[in-house]
């Protein structure tokens, strides 16, 4: 009876630890979401959000094989040690004043134009700078692009001060000419679970998305594997699309007030026909920023239609201000805040809706809304001063917003003030001078050394590395406008450096403004169910406030590209007659060809000779016979010709010689 016992007992702990395993690996398997916000714009455009993440355990708890994770993106983190990275294809330009600059959407979806790399190596120093190039080339045969242009050191440098990671492991480069186009989104969204052939992303028409005012696809990899603290999260990858949409008008002018009504299918020509099989959540929201829900309850108050709050979570269907072809599921409200107002959310699930019955969400304004998104402290902008093709200077202007800083920015010794973190990195080919910096506040002229609290510069070395700066500038609150100016001397290229199109200039790739002491985040009562929505736990993360600048085009001294070739062509035209008449001369054998002519007379048949002779008597003419003596003549009137022939080709040649020395 004991062993009996002893036997139920051994089976129960096995089946127990197999519970606690199953429910362990359960616990710990791959994830899928997908969400898109939808932001209407002040100016009548509308911005859609995609968002795609895909998280698995760290290796040591779960095996190497995935379902959902993209085995190409696995090997690039296990094979280059990567801590975190960031890749952005962005056609367009993110319009500051217009789309807002001062929360967490705006922050992460503004970019540079062209392509953004930077990335985190968990490697020793001195393997950086490979881990880096072989990177490059990697990314540049996943997506179809010519990342691999990043490889060389003239293009890429090293911030200390402008990112959250410091120190020797990060690299940053930029291409501001790379052209995106579908061969970048296609392998973008082969990295999906369901590609676009279902779920949100089969929204994404080609078409819809690339006639935008600005597009941007974005691929975020953060590694937690690696380091001293174990962290259960992994590897975690972020897939973002962002595009300004222009919805059609049907029948509204142009200079009406009244917002354009749209929906799903008008925006992208597609409905969704259900979310994708293997996420875990599939959402779709509409979010009012805080600027609009104040004039919504502005124009609620002057009409007086209803006593009811009308962004309540209630949510009233006869909206005086809008309306919704479909009830949300929920109404998520921000938490109001000192120095801003709140933004609200309506939430649409998608999990039941199938292709016999299509989502297709419709947002209908009745009255006209006039508002202005929330705009940073200053608005940032860069211009190039001075003319010619020798030397000119560089411009960076920051200009207040109106915004109230003094709540931000740091005191000291009874005077606010507020850093700004600048950093650019310029090509060899454009020799910044860093002493000539000039820095000024309000139009008047300040010493640098009382305005800059700590600057880093790595002068531009020819063909070997761009120059690069870091300045943190320390300005007091109550600054209007603020401009700093650097000269340079436009430098000159071998000719087989110069692009194809050298007459349409060379690019300066945008400068990174950072606002140190200002950051964003959206505040959401704390509720389980916003964890499970991934999408609305970033927009709880704390952002930099970030600005990118235009992309300047300097003209360089460009040579006559024609010259070369026609120096090529005359010189080719003249080698060809040259050696065709040589070689023409040297290999005629007149005398052999004389020679093959009588032997064919000779074999001649009497018959033929017969009718010859007849036809000569008939004709009243004597019967020739051949002269021996003809073909040495000949022979020696070629010769004379052949030798006057060479002669002549070989004075051209000399004399046309002589020219060219």
């Amino acid at each position: 009876m004991s062993r009996l016992q002893y036997l139920f007992l051994v089976i129960f702990l096995l089946f127990f630890v197999s519970k606690s395993k199953a429910k362990e690996e359960l616990e710990a398997e791959e994830e899928f979401s997908e969400a898109l916000l939808l932001r209407p714009l002040p100016d009548r455009k509308v911005l859609a959000h995609f968002h795609f993440q895909i998280s698995v355990p760290p290796t040591q708890t779960y095996v190497r094989h995935h379902h959902l994770f993209p085995k190409s993106i696995y090997q690039l983190v296990q094979k280059f040690r990567i801590r975190e990275l960031e890749l952005s294809f962005t056609q367009g330009r993110w319009n500051y004043e217009r789309w807002g600059g001062y929360d967490p959407i705006s922050s992460s979806v503004a970019k540079p134009p062209g392509v953004e790399l930077w990335a985190v190596f968990d490697v020793p120093k001195n393997q950086v700078d490979s881990s880096w190039k072989n990177l490059t080339h990697a990314l540049s045969g996943l997506f179809c692009a010519s990342i691999n242009f990043l490889e060389d050191s003239t293009t890429y440098s090293s911030p200390e001060w402008t990112f959250r990671h410091s120190g020797n492991s990060l690299r940053y480069g930029t291409l501001p000419r790379e052209a995106v186009c579908t061969e970048n989104l296609t392998p973008w969204l082969k990295l999906l679970p369901c590609r676009d052939k279902a779920g949100l992303a089969a929204l994404m028409d080609r078409p819809s998305i690339y006639r935008g005012s600005y597009h941007s696809q974005k691929l975020h990899i953060t590694v937690k594997e690696y380091g001293a603290v174990e962290s259960n999260s992994g590897i975690i990858l972020q897939q973002t699309l962002s595009v300004v949409l222009q919805p059609p008008n049907l029948g509204i002018p142009s200079k009406s007030k009244l917002q354009p009504s749209w929906s799903l299918s008008s925006l992208f020509g597609r409905e969704v026909s259900g979310k994708c099989i293997l996420s875990k959540s599939s959402h779709v929201y509409i979010q009012f920023e805080q600027n609009l829900v104040s004039e919504l309850k502005r124009l609620e108050e002057a009409t007086k239609a209803s006593n009811t709050e009308v962004l309540s979570s209630g949510f009233s269907s006869n909206n005086p201000s809008f309306e919704l072809s479909v009830s949300p599921n929920r109404v998520i409200k921000e938490v109001a805040s000192s120095d801003k107002g709140t933004s609200v959310l309506f939430e649409f699930s998608v999990d039941h809706y199938r292709d016999l019955k299509p989502f297709d969400l419709k947002l209908n304004w009745k009255l006209p809304a006039s508002w202005s998104c929330e705009q940073a402290p200053f608005h940032v902008s860069r211009f190039l001063m001075g003319s010619g093709n020798e030397r000119g200077a560089i411009a960076i202007s920051l200009t207040s917003t109106g915004k109230n800083v003094y709540k931000q920015g740091a005191t000291e010794g009874g005077v606010c003030h507020f850093r700004v973190n600048i950093f650019q990195f310029v090509p060899w080919y454009v020799k910044v001078y860093y002493h000539t910096l000039r820095i000024y506040t309000d139009e008047q002229l300040q010493p640098a050394e009382g305005l800059v609290e700590k600057m880093r510069v790595s002068p531009s070395e020819d063909k070997v590395s761009p120059g690069v700066m870091e300045m943190v500038l320390k300005l007091s609150c109550g600054v209007k406008t603020a401009a700093l100016t650097l000269e340079f001397d436009k430098g000159f290229l071998h000719i087989d450096e110069y692009p194809p199109d050298a007459n349409q200039g060379f690019d300066i790739p945008s400068a990174l403004v950072n606002f140190a002491d200002f950051q964003t985040k959206m505040h959401f009562v704390e509720d389980d169910s916003l964890e499970n929505a991934p999408i609305l736990s970033n927009l709880k993360e704390t952002r930099p406030v970030l600005a990118y600048t235009e992309v300047l085009l300097v003209p360089l001294t460009t040579p006559d590209f024609s010259m070369p070739y026609n120096v090529i062509t005359i010189t080719c035209t003249v080698f060809a007659l040259y050696f065709g008449s040589l070689l023409n001369a040297l290999r005629r054998r007149i005398g052999e060809e004389e020679r093959l002519l009588k032997d064919k007379e000779r074999r001649k048949g009497p018959l033929t000779m017969l009718l010859s002779r007849l036809s000569a008597k008939l004709r009243g003419k004597p019967i020739e016979p051949p002269e021996p003596s003809s073909s040495s003549t000949s022979s020696h009137l070629v010769s004379r010709k052949l030798i006057s022939k060479i002669l002549l080709v070989a004075g051209v040649a000399a004399i046309w010689q002589f020219y060219l020395e």
